[in-house]
């Protein structure tokens, strides 16, 4: 088997530029409406979109690779570092606090040049104890020749399949200096392009023991803030590639197999993206949703407690809310969470679902619907 890093003509990859350049005009087009609409908003629901953008990307990226987050320390971690006020915020972990440090910095420091030193840091905010589970590692640094080759594997002990081996640690000075000097280097690569190769190289690079996968698309959301011209996220690329989990794994592994022609890769990186920028539209309505639900609570503010479980309902509470799932929630007794719900629902922002006695549930009263397209 042939690795493209094999390839004579590697890092030089190819692409068929008039089979992209229709689906490219059509994502940027995508891209400058969704950014004028969202000025649009004003600075407090672009601040909640931005908030709800990061805290989906750090979860996803994460959850590709197997590793689920809190989303209330998630989201608490982000809007202390952007200064947002939330309210009842939940204590963060070491573990979530360094996946959103170098989530933050790659995109909120886009403008700022990528170097070696940079990604040892982001590196070293994702393993802060010096540790990938049970396993020591090298943390803030390429990984070590006595490491072994870095390969991709699926099946059983003794029936592994190897889907990717990645270049040996000698060559890896040699890679990543290439790799940055091209990623801060001037060219004619669309932005956008750039932010896909980008990560196809890095990923293929494998620089780290651990961590290549979500340290490469935080390269590529850096290379898309650039795209932009501002650190303004409403849009999460790590949240459409987790949900097309599968076919992310196979276009890659596919690419780095053969030669330098990366075209079936971009081709399906722009409609990622397309399709990401679609999907904001069902966020911005939650968002809106959420705006104005607030909007008429503050008239007359409710206690932290209902402010907590109002906004885990408005991030997607699943089940039925019940008096004890909410004494759980706001860590308080069934006969306080009685109270507060009794309140929320005399002033219409709960609805008492239908049936009684202990099956009796609630809902968040809907509001009025604001429609948004970014087609």
């Amino acid at each position: 088997m042939t690795y493209v890093h094999e390839d004579p003509d590697w890092p030089d990859l190819r692409w068929a530029e008039a089979k992209l350049s229709p689906l490219l005009a059509d994502v940027r087009h995508k891209q400058g409406r969704l950014l004028g609409k969202m000025e649009g908003l004003g600075f407090i629901l672009r601040a909640e979109a931005k908030l709800t953008t990061f805290t989906a990307d750090v979860m996803k990226s994460s959850a590709i690779e197997g590793k689920q987050l809190d989303a209330e320390q998630v989201r608490s971690s982000i809007a202390r570092r952007l200064g947002l006020d939330v309210g009842g915020a939940a204590r963060s972990s070491r573990d979530v606090d360094g996946v959103v440090d170098m989530m933050l910095d790659a995109t909120q420091g886009y403008a700022e040049p990528l170097t070696a030193e940079r990604l040892s840091g982001w590196h070293a905010c994702l393993f802060p104890t010096g540790r990938s589970g049970m396993q020591r590692i090298t943390v803030g640094a390429w990984r070590p020749i006595e490491a072994g080759p870095m390969q991709v594997v699926s099946g059983a002990m003794g029936r592994e399949q190897v889907h990717f081996e990645a270049p040996s640690a000698e060559r890896l000075d040699h890679e990543m200096s290439t790799f940055l000097e091209w990623f801060e280097g001037g060219s004619e690569i669309d932005p956008v392009l750039k932010a896909g190769i980008a990560h196809l190289r890095f990923v293929t690079i494998h620089p780290f023991e651990d961590g290549n996968g979500r340290i490469g698309r935080a390269i590529a959301d850096m290379a898309l803030a650039r795209a932009d011209g501002t650190s303004e996220r409403f849009c999460s690329m790590s949240a459409q590639i987790e949900t097309e989990r599968k076919q992310y794994h196979d276009i890659l592994e596919q690419s780095q197999k053969g030669g330098t022609d990366i075209t079936l890769w971009l081709e399906w990186f722009l409609l990622c993206l397309r399709r990401a920028v679609l999907g904001t539209e069902g966020n911005l309505a939650g968002i809106l949703r959420k705006a104005r639900l607030w909007g008429q609570i503050n008239l007359e503010p409710v206690n932290e407690r209902q402010r907590k479980v109002i906004n885990r309902l408005l991030d997607g509470f699943e089940g039925k809310l019940s008096t004890s799932k909410y004494a759980k929630l706001a860590k308080c007794s069934n006969d306080t969470a009685l109270r507060d719900i009794k309140i929320l629902v005399d002033r219409g922002l709960f609805t008492q679902e239908a049936g009684g006695g202990r099956s009796t549930s609630y809902r968040l009263t809907e509001q009025p619907a604001n429609q948004m397209s970014i087609s």
